[in-house]
């Protein structure tokens, strides 16, 4: 075969007759002319044409990224957006930290007269705002006994401050005192069902007309401002000494959360939202370090 082909090409521009002989079927023989230079001619033609379309391919297709990978200008731009979506998130989560603390501070009463301290960024948990017992038809009887059932510092033991006046009873003085308690209900209405940590209601309703404005039980910052299935449209508002006030049903909220609100200060309008209701009222709770305080103690009887 290779004398064949060395023969064949050495005079490439001659025509050359081949014969094809089929020795199993004792054929005809067949025979072609056939021009080697031509032949080699088309080869080399073949070739440059199938690598001019392999190269097109492979340059004006996403091939070529998958090849030969990204380009320099490419991998420069895409590193810059990264760089920048880095900042961005780490702008973000500064600021979140420096609410977080914040709020925590609020919390856990390490803020003092309300400031603007900002302490170590950490998490902090707010009760379940969404928990309350479903309505009743008539008032329930508070509860006797349990860690819910008294106010965790009573206002009947805060008298005139005497000589013999222990530290506890001194610092529970100054916690009251920064909350100038008791304090008027938070809306105008008429008491419809008491405190009954026993039966889950950990509050108290004040029936009112849809709209009448609910007030601010005392100083503080607002923690909570949504919507949720059991309370409807709600907010929560954290006060020194670690009380937190919540106030569930509005009709509309009309503060923010990271706002500074005021004793008295309208926070929303009362209404009758969310699942657990039986009519326009507002629902009230006081807590105090993860404790359910009855909040008919710390106000002035309407």
């Amino acid at each position: 075969m290779t004398d064949f082909l060395r023969d064949l090409f050495s005079h490439p521009g001659s025509s050359r007759t081949v014969i094809v002989l089929e020795p199993d079927t004792m054929s005809t023989p067949r025979q072609y002319d056939v021009r080697p230079g031509y032949a080699l001619y088309a080869a080399i033609i073949g070739v440059v044409v199938l690598g001019a379309v392999l190269v097109a391919v492979v340059v004006l297709t996403p091939l070529r990224g998958l090849i030969m990978g990204p380009g320099t200008g490419e991998l420069r731009g895409v590193a810059e957006t990264n760089a920048q979506r880095a900042a961005a998130l780490e702008d973000s989560l500064a600021l979140q930290y420096q609410q977080i603390a914040q709020l925590r501070a609020i919390i856990t009463g390490e803020m003092d007269d309300l400031g603007e301290d900002v302490l170590d960024p950490a998490a902090f948990a707010l009760p379940d705002l969404d928990a309350e017992a479903e309505p009743q038809a008539a008032p329930a009887a508070p509860a006797e006994g349990g860690d819910h059932a008294q106010p965790a510092l009573p206002l009947s033991t805060l008298g005139p401050a005497g000589e013999g006046e222990g530290r506890d009873a001194r610092a529970a003085r100054g916690y009251l005192d920064g909350l100038r308690l008791p304090s008027l209900p938070p809306v105008d209405g008429v008491p419809s069902r008491g405190f009954d940590a026993g039966r889950g209601h950990f509050g108290i309703d004040l029936a009112a007309t849809e709209g009448t404005p609910v007030r601010a039980f005392a100083d503080g910052y607002v923690v909570f401002a949504d919507w949720t299935q059991g309370g409807g449209h709600t907010i929560a508002v954290q006060h020194p000494g670690g009380y937190l006030s919540v106030y569930k049903h509005n009709s509309r909220l009309q503060m923010r959360v990271g706002e500074r609100v005021r004793v008295r200060e309208t926070l929303a309008l009362s209404g009758n939202t969310g699942e657990i209701t039986s009519g326009p009222h507002l629902h009230f709770e006081l807590w105090r370090d993860g404790l359910a305080q009855d909040p008919a103690a710390f106000l002035v009887a309407p």
